[in-house]
């Protein structure tokens, strides 16, 4: 009987604090069915690349070359590469340790014995280019200088000599790729026909 009245005690206290602040603040729930009854939904933000003012113009010019010839698209090796580590992204901003006192509660890290793999992959028309090639430690001129003397070649093997006659290579903007001598050779391999920052294409 007891737990019964306090149960009742403790309904009519919820049910009188929930109208006390719905002056003052609004519940979650409340906010979500309104939005869902506008039909509105949640969604994931993505992360795009930022433009610059003069990046408009240079966007401009790439579509105008692929404008001048309709099969240029099927001659462009579009190459990436993305950098993994041991930690991982852990994002501990939600994570909690329930207890009744602090419990001083650690996650353990790996900094001082860190290490990263960077990981190189390409797509060429409908082809994509695998296996994905690794590139140990970090990224530098002369290491990415040293994957496109050295294995870049091999990479390409499947890819049909004619094809690779007319390769165009991309790359994007990142300062490994920039370096001079980066881009010596990259006009020696590809006179004229390489997309990226100081290219014939920037």
């Amino acid at each position: 009987m007891k737990k019964k009245a306090l149960f009742k005690w403790y309904r009519a206290v919820h049910v009188r604090l929930r109208e006390e602040l719905q002056d003052v603040f609004v519940f979650p729930t409340r906010v979500w069915r309104t939005l869902h009854t506008e039909g509105m939904y949640p969604y994931h933000v993505q992360q795009g690349q930022h433009l610059r003012l003069g990046d408009f113009a240079e966007r401009l010019e790439f579509c105008k070359l692929l404008n001048g010839s309709r099969q240029l698209h099927r001659y462009i090796l579009f190459t990436n590469e993305a950098q993994f580590n041991r930690d991982g992204l852990n994002n501990t901003h939600n994570s909690h340790v329930w207890a009744g006192e602090n419990p001083h509660a650690t996650v353990e890290s790996n900094f001082q014995l860190r290490f990263s793999v960077n990981v190189w992959c390409a797509v060429l028309d409908d082809q994509l280019i695998a296996p994905p090639f690794i590139l140990e430690g970090r990224l530098t001129g002369e290491a990415y200088l040293r994957f496109l003397q050295e294995e870049l070649t091999r990479l390409l093997e499947d890819v049909p000599l004619n094809k690779r006659d007319l390769l165009y290579f991309q790359h994007d903007g990142a300062p490994p790729h920039s370096s001079r001598e980066v881009r010596n050779f990259l006009n020696y391999r590809f006179s004229g026909r390489w997309i990226g920052r100081g290219g014939p294409h920037n």
